[in-house]
């Protein structure tokens, strides 16, 4: 017996979404600054959706126009007492029950339309930041605090989100109740109708008063937000630095001030919406008294012939400025949705992206590489790499080693593709980095940083990444080769053990042998270690050793390294200094040519 399930069909599919990514980054590419457009743009192949979402809004405001000829319509019968005058009254009840009722269905369609719409671009735009930032290079995200993409991916889209809503809303709510309004004063009195008329340019005017200081202050406040924001996520990694060095009132003093900052200028926001809304309260609470006498003189003088048409206007009016209100109201929901617009931007704008299209996509590599006469520098700095030459043939083991900033981590760098020779080339198996598809490259290649990178999952997760299918087989062999099967044994529940956030449940050892299991999984051609034993103690060490000769056995294997011992049975070691290599051999031919790495390995002796 078959189970029935019901799944409600998602607003968005896979394919769907790869499309809306795609056009949202085209978008603001297009229309780069302009935020109107750009929000308009994100809606393209909704407008059905909006189209319908519109129809049912202005049937289901029906009443807000009704109601009031109604209103009038049953003061006049009082007052008039014609023959027919309960007919008349049941007729306005009937015509009130009907306009009101229809409400709540039309209500229900036209959110259903405009939710599937806005919450299509949510979706879309989110999605968009997250393909942008896989695409942007690494320099991009080094000069990006984690904490301002975070505010973008995050806050900034429900601004937009916000926006969207109420552009929509009040949009719909002026051209709908206030067309349908003005027309009908205009056929009771063209006298009434102007004085209406007065008072539209009249709050057009404050409104653009306002605009400028709102949009700045809000410029201010969300700015001031993403800073905090990055500082508070860059002191929670930093607590146990903090604690361990009594630094706990500096980062408090410091982060307090941030905070404080946000408050004021929190506070600045709030004052100019606050005096910007005070002054059009009372403005609009004086147009309305102003109604009120002008149209009571007018059924005075005869102009207006019944009395219940004064309420009618004295209600059409507040309706009129109630809608002239609510676009007021929103004005700073609309400053810090556009601002959040331009605020994705930063994101889906950028143009510093690694570029692949039309390059070759590799197949299979061999794993040797050249450097010819190789020559970088980051922005703004002086030049990292001055001349670069070396030359590794498939299968060897080189070593880099050098003082600190002498441009080691800089040529791991332009191996992995992250950046691009200022000047030079860098050859692999014969053919110019550049002109390949790097990311059919990264394939064949696993890197074990420094820094072991760990997310918050299970060992085993984090040892298949990318990789969910690994045969049991193939994960007990790859455990045993990173000398991490004693590790396992020890868990708690062995590889469906969570490692904490960042690893931070395991020891650097132990973090590491998983990198290197994680990096053994992809059965690569190259790989890269950058320092990979340079924090752990003798014990963590030998272990480490053991797993990476395990790792190196007929790979192109690239080693910076830290402690020289280590490097012992590196095929070659390059010894790099002020971005040149000044000498390349074995470890015995540079022990025995008394250079640079005897002295560097005299040192550590």
């Amino acid at each position: 017996m078959s189970k029935k399930t019901n799944k409600s069909k998602k607003i968005l599919n896979s394919a769907e979404i790869l499309k809306r990514e795609e056009q949202f980054i085209e978008c603001y590419r297009k229309y780069n600054g302009k935020g109107l457009r750009i929000l308009l743009g994100l809606y393209k192949g909704d407008y059905d959706n909006l189209f319908l979402s519109s129809l049912f809004f202005v049937v289901k405001s029906i009443p807000e126009w009704v109601l009031p000829l109604i209103t009038a319509d049953v003061i006049n019968l009082v007052i008039a007492r014609p023959d027919n005058f309960v007919f008349r009254l049941m007729l306005d009840l009937i015509i009130a029950l009907v306009v009101l009722l229809q409400n709540i269905p039309t209500h229900m369609l036209h959110s259903h339309f405009f939710s599937k719409a806005k919450r299509r671009v949510e979706a879309g735009l989110r999605g968009a930041m997250v393909r942008k930032l896989q695409q942007l290079s690494i320099g991009f995200h080094k000069e990006m605090p984690t904490g301002k993409i975070q505010s973008k991916v995050m806050r900034d889209v429900e601004n937009v989100e916000a926006l969207s809503s109420q552009m929509f809303t009040v949009v719909m709510r002026v051209i709908s109740n206030m067309t349908i309004t003005l027309v009908v004063v205009l056929t009771k009195s063209i006298t009434v109708f102007i004085m209406f008329l007065i008072c539209i340019p009249f709050f057009a005017f404050i409104i653009a008063k306002f605009k400028k200081p709102l949009k700045n202050r809000n410029s201010e406040f969300r700015k001031t937000v993403e800073n905090t924001s990055s500082s508070v996520i860059d002191m929670i990694e930093l607590v146990p630095v903090t604690r361990a060095h009594a630094l706990e009132e500096k980062e408090i003093k410091k982060i307090t001030n941030e905070v404080t900052d946000v408050a004021h200028k929190g506070y600045r926001l709030d004052f100019i919406q606050s005096l910007f809304g005070s002054v059009i309260w009372v403005l609009m609470s004086l147009a309305q008294v102003v109604c009120l006498i002008f149209t009571g003189y007018l059924a005075v003088k005869g102009t207006i012939q019944n009395v219940g048409d004064i309420t009618l206007y004295q209600t059409y009016f507040t309706t009129l400025l109630g809608h002239v209100n609510g676009i007021i109201a929103i004005m700073p929901i609309l400053a810090k949705g556009l601002e959040s617009v331009t605020s994705i931007g930063e994101i889906l704008a950028a143009g510093d992206i690694e570029d692949n299209k039309g390059k070759e996509k590799i197949k299979e590599i061999k794993g040797s590489y050249q450097f010819n006469n190789v020559y970088f520098k980051y922005d703004d700095q002086s030049r990292v790499l001055n001349g670069i030459n070396l030359k590794i043939n498939e299968g060897e083991t080189i070593a880099l080693v050098g003082e600190s900033g002498s441009g080691k981590s800089t040529i791991i760098s332009l191996v992995t593709g992250f950046y691009k020779p200022t000047s030079g080339e860098i050859l692999l198996d014969g053919k110019n980095i550049e002109s390949i598809d790097l990311q059919s490259y990264r394939r064949f290649l696993s890197v074990v940083p420094q820094k072991t990178i760990l997310f918050s999952g299970t060992v085993k997760e984090n040892i298949t990444y990318g990789n969910p299918r690994i045969s049991k087989e193939r994960l007990d062999e790859v455990i045993d080769a990173a000398q991490l099967r004693s590790v396992i044994e020890k868990l708690p529940k062995g590889l469906n053990t969570s490692v904490g956030e960042h690893g931070d449940k395991l020891s650097g050892g132990q973090k590491q042998r998983i990198a290197i299991a994680r990096a053994i999984i992809r059965d690569p051609k190259v790989i890269i270690f950058d320092e990979a034993t340079s924090a752990l103690d003798s014990a963590s060490e030998l272990e480490i050793q053991k797993a990476i000769e395990n790792l190196t056995k007929n790979r192109t294997t690239f080693i910076v390294a830290h402690r020289l011992s280590t490097i012992r049975n590196a095929d070659k070691i390059a010894v790099i200094k002020n971005g040149k290599c000044v000498e390349f051999g074995t470890y015995d031919e540079l022990m025995a040519k008394k250079g640079e790495f005897y002295n560097l390995k005299t040192l550590q002796s």
